[in-house]
């Protein structure tokens, strides 16, 4: 087993109020396995995400519950822990790369980032690592993009070079937190080939985000329905999409906009 969470809870605090943002999930998998998780904005799905990559300050949330991966619970590891896991055996990727990617930074660098922090590799040995992540993360001429900006890329070429960056160290788990919402659809679908192709080829297990079904079963074996901070239905992809058990994972497939309707939408590839 390579994840395990079991009853994880997290409620969000100030001095005059308090909000349950997921009231209780639990969730295994596999090795290799690509899970979905859809829901709703607000369902508490990148929540979850955040709470397992240790992103939400203890200061303004208390969680409980158990995350066990690969026999060690994130939800009890110190800061200096959870650093020792986070871009090694754990990469998360997010929506938006240009509120990740550091705009005064050449990609080679970012990309290194966590060769830098994980390991005692010489500048040389460094680059090649990162150029190999590039190339597996589906860039094209990876030695020329190395040395460019984030600002000189295209929405979907920078998301690919999040993509290497959460690579570089052959993570067990990736974590994709809504990676394609701000593409459009031809651009989307080349992200999807991609993760395809890193589950293949590398058995990275992925744990995909998203609020678009489509997306969601073109990629992954089995999907977890979210609604107000729970689980309202949980199972093989075809059986949830094809034969849903609940009444509001109906609503959500019957909502679902059409492939025509997306084209209208989304950022630049």
């Amino acid at each position: 087993m390579l994840l395990n969470v079991e009853h994880l809870k997290i409620t969000f605090h100030d001095r005059d109020s308090r909000f349950d943002a997921v009231e209780d999930f639990s969730l295994s998998m596999e090795e290799g396995e690509v899970v979905g998780i859809v829901g709703e904005s607000g369902s508490g799905k990148s929540m979850t995400a955040h709470a397992l990559m240790g992103l939400i300050p203890r200061s303004q949330a208390d969680i409980s519950g158990k995350a066990l991966f690969q026999g060690s619970d994130l939800l009890a590891m110190s800061r200096a822990q959870l650093r020792q896991v986070q871009g090694k055996d754990l990469s998360i990727i997010f929506q938006e790369p240009m509120t990740s990617l550091n705009p005064t930074m050449k990609i080679g660098r970012q990309v290194e980032d966590a060769l830098r922090v994980h390991t005692r590799l010489a500048a040389g040995e460094r680059k090649a690592r990162a150029l190999e992540a590039m190339a597996l993360a589906g860039l094209p001429e990876p030695e020329e993009l190395y040395s460019c900006y984030p600002h000189e890329l295209s929405g979907g070429m920078r998301q690919r070079v999040m993509i290497a960056a959460a690579l570089v160290l052959r993570p067990r788990l990736l974590i994709a937190d809504e990676p394609t919402t701000a593409l459009d659809v031809t651009i989307q679908a080349q992200i999807l080939d991609t993760l395809k192709d890193i589950n293949g080829r590398e058995g990275t297990a992925i744990l995909f985000i998203s609020h678009d079904l489509g997306v969601v079963r073109a990629l992954c074996s089995r999907v977890v329905v979210m609604r107000r901070g729970l689980i309202v239905e949980e199972g093989p992809a075809d059986q949830v999409f094809y034969h849903p058990r609940e009444e509001y994972t109906r609503q959500l497939i019957a909502a679902r906009p059409t492939r025509k309707k997306l084209r209208g939408g989304g950022g630049h590839g």
